[in-house]
């Protein structure tokens, strides 16, 4: 196991293509950290450079105690599961979880005692004798998942793994890679866009745009307390609704809202200044004594429902655990709760409370 620590970092394609800039992020022995943002926010790259599959520009990447700068992938003990598989056809199960070990001059005794130990772990005993063509999905993924963990890396990273499987794969798949972390206790480095594999299996989560991180924290933390409007809107589903106002005294308003914040755990803006209000969309209910707004559309998610309610050139959405009957135009009153709101300045930052 080890430590992985990313100093000052820069990525530059060409001369002027900067996709990762001044990047620092410390990831500690044995953590399970996700790096989740959208395509082409540099997450994919960052991973190749630690890999050692990729050149940095500028900066240092240290693996435990050691400077892996010049030092080749094939010399930094990583094991890298990649989003194709990257199974060789001709060879069965066996024979691919086996090849990095004869490379390294294995005894054969000793090939077999971990294949057996790899294979009762990931459930595919019965799949050795079988090559990649035969299996499953998720079969081909746990066999890739095997010939990582065949080698005892110091490091795992994963560039989207799961994005190839059906829905119902990818959540078993997520569990099982969870749970393969808890046994192995081995510092796992996760690459996703999907912010929904993000909160279910890091320990933190750094969420990245434009090759910078915007915030790292636990699940939680960046789901309940967002450092920015990117956050907010990228973590959690639906994402988190956006108003923009001003205000007066304890009062965030516009033409089509007005509520009392004087409840909320925020600091309250100057007389007059321009904020952007948000609210996630589980913390507004259905209260016919509240704002009232116009549907314009609604999802019936089996026990949930999701109104698109307008306010004028934005759309605030509401999500409520049960069906709600209405149709379009209807108008129906709604109430903020006021432990779910958060103030953003003009930049999007958010406005952390001062008391």
């Amino acid at each position: 196991m080890a430590s992985i620590s990313i100093k000052n970092l820069d990525k530059t394609y060409g001369k002027d293509v900067n996709v990762i800039r001044n990047f620092n992020l410390e990831i500690v022995d044995g953590e399970f950290i996700v790096l989740v943002g959208p395509s082409g926010c540099g997450k994919s790259t960052l991973l190749r450079i630690i890999a050692g599959l990729e050149e940095l520009t500028a900066g240092e990447v240290y693996i435990g105690d050691d400077l892996v700068n010049d030092i080749p992938a094939k010399n930094r003990n990583i094991a890298m599961v990649f989003q194709n598989y990257a199974l060789y056809p001709h060879m069965n199960v066996y024979q691919n979880l086996a090849f990095g070990l004869k490379m390294r001059k294995m005894p054969k005794q000793d090939i077999e005692k971990i294949i057996d130990k790899t294979a009762t772990i990931l459930e595919i005993k019965d799949l050795l004798n079988r090559k990649p063509k035969a299996l499953s999905g998720g079969q081909r993924q746990r066999v890739a998942l095997g010939r990582a963990i065949v080698r005892d890396p110091k490091v795992f990273l994963f560039d989207e793994p799961l994005s190839n499987l059906d829905a119902k794969l990818r959540v078993q798949m997520r569990s099982e890679i969870k749970g393969l972390h808890k046994r192995l206790k081995t510092t796992m480095v996760y690459v996703t866009h999907d912010q929904v594999e993000a909160m279910t299996m890091g320990d933190r989560i750094a969420i990245i745009k434009d090759g910078e991180v915007q915030q790292l924290g636990t699940p939680q933390e960046v789901f309940s307390c967002p450092a920015n409007k990117f956050v907010g809107s990228f973590i959690g589903s639906p994402p988190m609704n956006f108003i923009t106002g001003q205000m007066q005294g304890n009062i965030f308003f516009n033409e089509y809202v007005k509520i009392d914040i004087s409840d909320a755990d925020v600091s309250i803006p100057s007389d007059g200044e321009l904020v952007t209000l948000g609210i996630r969309p589980g913390d507004i209910s259905i209260d016919d004594q509240g704002t009232k707004l116009t549907v314009i559309a609604s999802e019936l998610l089996g026990d949930e429902t999701i109104l698109h309610l307008s306010a004028g050139e934005e759309t605030i959405l509401v999500k409520l655990s049960s069906i709600f009957d209405t149709s379009i135009d209807d108008e129906v009153g709604i109430k903020f709760d006021s432990a779910g709101i958060h103030l953003f300045d003009p930049q999007g930052k958010r406005i952390d409370n001062l008391g």
